[in-house]
């Protein structure tokens, strides 16, 4: 019973979510303006909120020491996934990147056919059909091959697979508690960051102060509010919903995303990539409709 009340809240905490990352671009780009390129501004950033989450991981550190290993491990992964889109943000367009990872119903159908062994109804089948076509129709809009075309577009795909593997890793094993599970994934995120970042951007020589205080400034409160207080309330929700659905109540991430670059950054869609990027959403759609129809026979 508990559970199945928690279910609207949990819900209502991942749509706010998607609405709040819709708009992460924003800090994001602002710290790469201010002096501090590509990853090492996603750097900035997850190192804000280790060290907003530290007291709390200390506070909690005898449940993270009997907390599921796989469930840690998944976490952290998941942490490692929005780095990688957090990165992707600086070096492609934000509608895009989004959408690209928002495929992550196709890799959550797939992973529970081929890796738990779960049953694949056919709407599921034509939601990766779906996804697939859409995925094809955004990256070949401009005549080229339908496959990401640079090393942002690169990265969204590859998290948005591996936040598939995390959520239903989290979803199965996770015992966490969420300021604890929100510390490990920002610990992921930050060891994925370096790892890739000397691959794609020197380390900046220097930067003024003026430029220095506006770095910081930004990194802290996108560390606060995005990487703690929201992913925080996000590993409590996550546990609590199918991963299918997680993947589809976080698409008003697209809506807001998308719009916000339009407005703000000039970042307009062709037709061809919003049937494609309207492809991918109903792709989310399809493969979460099974659950509500049969809810709605009970």
């Amino acid at each position: 019973m508990r559970k199945i009340a928690e279910t609207p809240l949990a819900t209502a905490i991942v749509i706010a979510t998607g609405a709040l990352w819709g708009i992460y671009w924003l800090p994001v780009r602002g710290i790469a303006a201010a002096g501090l390129p590509g990853p090492w501004g996603t750097l900035a950033i997850t190192a804000s909120a280790l060290a907003v989450l530290f007291p709390f991981a200390v506070a909690q550190r005898h449940q993270l020491a009997r907390a599921n290993r796989v469930a840690i491990v998944c976490t952290a992964l998941g942490g490692a996934a929005f780095a990688l889109y957090s990165v992707g943000l600086v070096y492609g367009r934000v509608a895009i990147i989004i959408l690209l990872y928002f495929l992550t119903p196709v890799w959550s159908t797939l992973i529970a056919r081929y890796v738990l062994g779960w049953r694949t109804t056919r709407m599921r089948l034509l939601a990766i059909v779906a996804g697939l076509a859409g995925l094809a129709l955004m990256l070949g809009a401009d005549g080229g091959p339908p496959w990401p075309s640079g090393v942002g577009e690169w990265m969204a795909l590859a998290a948005g697979v591996m936040w598939s593997v995390a959520t239903t890793g989290i979803r199965l094993q996770s015992d966490l508690r969420p300021l604890p599970a929100a510390f490990i994934f920002a610990f992921g995120a930050s060891v994925m960051v370096l790892m890739i970042a000397p691959f794609l951007e020197p380390w900046p020589g220097g930067l003024r102060m003026a430029g220095l205080g506006k770095v910081l400034g930004l990194a802290l409160v996108t560390g606060g509010v995005w990487w703690g207080l929201s992913i925080a309330s996000l590993m409590w929700a996550t546990v609590r919903l199918e991963p299918a659905r997680v993947g589809l109540l976080l698409m008003t991430e697209v809506i807001v995303g998308a719009v916000s670059a339009g407005i703000l950054a000039s970042e307009h869609l062709s037709p061809v990539e919003i049937t494609g990027g309207a492809l991918v959403l109903c792709a989310g759609i399809l493969e979460v409709w099974p659950s509500r129809r049969v809810a709605a026979h009970r």
